[in-house]
């Protein structure tokens, strides 16, 4: 009698043998095709071209990736679909962006799922990555691929879902260190695709079915967008009040239990904490009931942005500029979060646009951004801070760069900022007229 499919596999595994495609090279599926390239040989496949080009040529595309990585000997890139045959596994890392009503946008799952399909054969592993809403797994990814392969799930190939949970650039958990979630569709779908993750994760942890870990991913990201919302609202009342929230935050942390810091800002960014939400929503809807509380955090947490624009709009005025048309506007940082290129829903491209609107003359500067492309147009990083700075009347701190810190040096006479981010601390700027998210409003200097 013959090795069973799983005899097989597993022995690929230990010997490292395996063959794993990593479909999509974006800020998971490109760290993830590193990170798995250290025990199996990799191809990691994107249909753009430009990617993969650059890829190639050791460019790499993630804060968590170096050139080095991309020297490999175990990794491929392509963005021709043949050559992703004569795998043993496939690891879906697409996007899952919204619709413009705020619907979840499965397009990409579904594309790559097909994709997969066209090779799929008995004893292959499918795991997918994507942030989802429950059920996505088993009710869109399965029978697209057994409709199309012949194929039947959790016997003749394994399904699983393993949701992402990379914070780019951050070194302190770098992605080896990210305990791992995963949830099959059977008990021996789960158990593969722990043996083939475990090699290179520190820590798996196995939940009852997919739709448990594609509840994880949403509740994680849920969980830290309502509790930013609660302190973005928090803010928005102490500001009224007279009150420093930041000041709040330090010494509500003192309490040793029962409390972890949230901080206010300008809304939130990144791919996961602004859509998460939405992909709950849409699926709670759907067994009637409408998350409010859930719901209602996003809201809070858009108008954020708006309530920038509004503190630009008082700082000016106590410049004695009453309107922001003609106004000079600097925004600094394009980014949706310090030391990372990451621009997906960066509240600074909502703030730029309303500010453009409005008739304000922007000019824009990140140390790591180059450009970032909005519905009035693309806006083009400065080559000088100290020059911008110069030149401007008003001064959004909109990401907090380290290299932000330096203008406190600079001639900020008779200008105007606003720090989104508490970027000064105590050290507030002299000379110039200052707002801060959560901190009491100013007098004119």
């Amino acid at each position: 009698m013959g090795e069973s499919l799983k005899e097989v596999f597993m022995k690929k595994v230990s010997s490292g043998e395996l063959r794993i495609c990593v479909l999509g090279l974006g800020h998971v599926g490109l760290p993830l095709s590193a990170l798995l390239s250290e025990k199996y040989h990799v191809i990691g496949y994107d249909i753009n071209k430009k990617r993969v080009e650059d890829l190639r040529a050791g460019k790499s595309t993630s804060p968590d990736v170096t050139r080095r990585d991309l020297a490999k000997k175990n990794l491929y890139f392509t963005n021709k679909e043949e050559e992703i045959g004569n795998c043993d596994a496939y690891f879906i890392c697409v996007p899952t962006p919204l619709k413009e009503d705020k619907e979840p946008d499965l397009s990409f799952v579904i594309e790559a799922t097909k994709t997969v399909s066209k090779f799929l054969e008995k004893g292959n592993l499918v795991v997918l990555e994507s942030t989802t809403f429950p059920g996505t797994t088993e009710e869109i990814v399965k029978p697209l691929l057994e409709e199309s392969s012949g194929l039947t799930a959790g016997n003749d190939f394994w399904l699983a879902y393993s949701p992402e949970r990379i914070d780019p650039g951050n070194k302190e958990y770098p992605l080896r260190e990210i305990p791992k979630i995963v949830g099959g569709i059977n008990r021996e779908s789960a158990e593969i695709t722990k043996a083939v993750l475990s090699r290179v994760f520190r820590k798996i942890v196995l939940v009852r079915d997919t739709k448990t870990a594609e509840a994880t991913k949403l509740f994680e990201n849920i969980f830290r967008g309502v509790n930013i919302a609660l302190v973005n609202e928090m803010a928005l009342i102490f500001e009224r009040m007279g009150i420093d929230t930041w000041e709040v935050i330090r010494a509500a942390s003192t309490k040793p239990f029962a409390f972890m810091p949230h901080y206010p800002g300008p809304g939130v960014g990144g791919h996961c904490i602004p859509l998460d939400p939405y992909y709950l929503s849409y699926k709670a809807k759907r067994f009637e009931y409408v998350p409010k509380f859930i719901e209602l955090s996003g809201e809070i947490n858009e108008f954020m942005k708006i309530h920038t624009v509004n503190l630009v709009r008082k700082s000016l005025k106590s410049l004695g500029l009453n309107e922001i048309k003609g106004s000079r506007v600097l925004v600094l940082g394009l980014s949706y979060k310090k030391g990372v290129k990451d621009t997906r829903e960066s509240p600074s491209r909502k703030v730029i646009e309303e500010l453009s609107r409005e008739g304000a003359i922007i000019r824009v500067y990140d140390p790591i951004v180059e450009e970032i492309t909005t519905e009035r147009g693309t806006f083009y990083s400065e080559q000088s801070l100290e020059d911008a700075v110069h030149w401007a009347q008003c001064i959004v701190l909109m990401t907090d760069h380290e290299e932000f810190k330096s203008i406190l040096k600079m001639d900020l006479r008779n200008k105007a900022i606003v720090d989104c981010r508490n970027l000064f601390g105590e050290e507030i700027p002299r000379g110039c007229v200052y707002f801060c998210i959560g901190k009491p409003h100013p007098h004119p200097p």
